[in-house]
């Protein structure tokens, strides 16, 4: 794994994804940097983070994906080695709320955002952003986010949780081929608030009850509705009230 170490950048997925145009670079190449000026998350939504006290990083993965079909697959190795990292240092009740806030307890304690590129022998080039709250104990404004250090009550080595979460990548992967329903099944098991009656609202703002009941192929979410029928939604077209 080559790591480049930034002090300050716009946006490290938008760094790597440059670097990544210009260069031949290395497998689980990840950048990382101290402070992110323009992070983003989810449908251009802004990821804020306090200068020094949170892992912020991008790491290239290629030779994984051979079709459009199977984007959803990466989420699910990416939220996974995540919340096993996660695991090794006993963070208590982590989940992965749909599609890919990590969660402890209810509060929200990282995002994923993975983009895609085809390249033109076909192949596919994913670039995976983790931003994940470490040390920071303000949050003020955010009364649904936190950190390991809030909840756990004590300060964590950020490269050593970076070269953990790396290292669990990297294993999930080479486990894919031959156990992708294993990890399909942890995955879907690991979703926040499943089996549970949960109040949701869709893009008419209309609230409803449901029930999730897991993961579609194309990674959209299973929803229970309340006269039994069960309903896909994408991104974006439904949102958890909690």
């Amino acid at each position: 794994m080559k790591l480049i170490k930034l002090d300050a950048i716009d946006s490290t997925n938008e760094f790597l994804k440059g670097l990544s145009n210009k260069q031949e670079l290395e497998n689980f190449t990840v950048v990382t940097a101290e402070n992110q000026t323009k992070g983003k998350g989810q449908m251009g939504a802004v990821w804020a983070s306090e200068a020094g006290k949170n892992l912020i990083l991008s790491v290239l993965v290629k030779d994984f994906l051979s079709d459009i079909c199977q984007i959803y697959n990466l989420n699910i190795i990416v939220s996974l080695a995540v919340i096993n990292a996660l695991e090794s240092y006993k963070i208590p009740d982590l989940s992965i709320k749909w599609p890919n806030d990590i969660m402890s307890y209810n509060k929200k304690i990282g995002g994923i955002l993975i983009e895609n590129s085809i390249k033109s022998d076909g192949s596919i080039v994913s670039i995976v952003g983790l931003g994940l709250n470490v040390n920071q104990t303000n949050f003020e404004n955010l009364p649904k986010a936190s950190s390991l250090v809030v909840i756990s009550k004590a300060k964590f080595d950020k490269e050593d949780i970076l070269f953990t979460i790396i290292d669990n990548l990297e294993q999930k992967i080479k486990l894919w081929k031959d156990q992708s329903d294993l990890l399909w099944l942890e995955y879907s098991n690991k979703l926040f608030k499943k089996g549970i009656p949960m109040p949701f609202s869709n893009l008419n703002n209309q609230n409803f009850m449901g029930i999730i009941q897991g993961i579609s192929a194309m990674g959209k979410l299973e929803i229970l509705l309340e006269d039994d029928s069960i309903s896909e939604f994408d991104i974006k077209e439904i949102q958890m009230l909690y």
